[in-house]
């Protein structure tokens, strides 16, 4: 095994990890605030994975700009290039992600102005869980 294949493989052992750790954040914590971190970390762990499935391998790698290339040499480019969907979709997940973040978080204020806590079930014990 290479380096290189060793690196990768440690890559998507960490990512599973943290998706993991995100999963369990969400559903196994009562505070809000913790479920709201661990859901942007869940949501920050799945853009990476899109990110990292759109990837190919390129040896050597290919150049950022597209010179003059013969039409053989530029199939040969294309065929190696990046597929630019999952980044477009990446990029959208972030601003959506985002979005989601800060109403959210507004709730989560208006919750704690509310009842005093951020916790789960006390919230639900108070009545807020009719």
């Amino acid at each position: 095994m290479s380096v290189q294949e060793f690196l990768w493989a440690y890559m998507w052992a960490v990512l599973l990890l943290t998706l993991g750790v995100a999963l369990y954040g969400v559903i196994a914590r009562p505070n809000l605030l913790k479920k709201i971190i661990a859901l942007t970390v869940l949501g920050d762990a799945v853009n990476v994975m899109v990110v990292l499935i759109g990837y190919r391998f390129t040896y050597p790698v290919a150049p950022p700009i597209l010179p003059s290339l013969s039409r053989d040499a530029l199939g040969a480019f294309l065929s190696s290039a990046v597929d630019p969907l999952p980044q477009a979709l990446v990029i959208t997940a972030v601003v959506i992600g985002m979005a989601v973040n800060m109403l959210l978080a507004i709730l989560t204020v208006q919750l704690y102005r509310l009842y005093g806590t951020l916790d789960v079930r006390e919230i639900a014990r108070r009545g807020g869980g009719e």
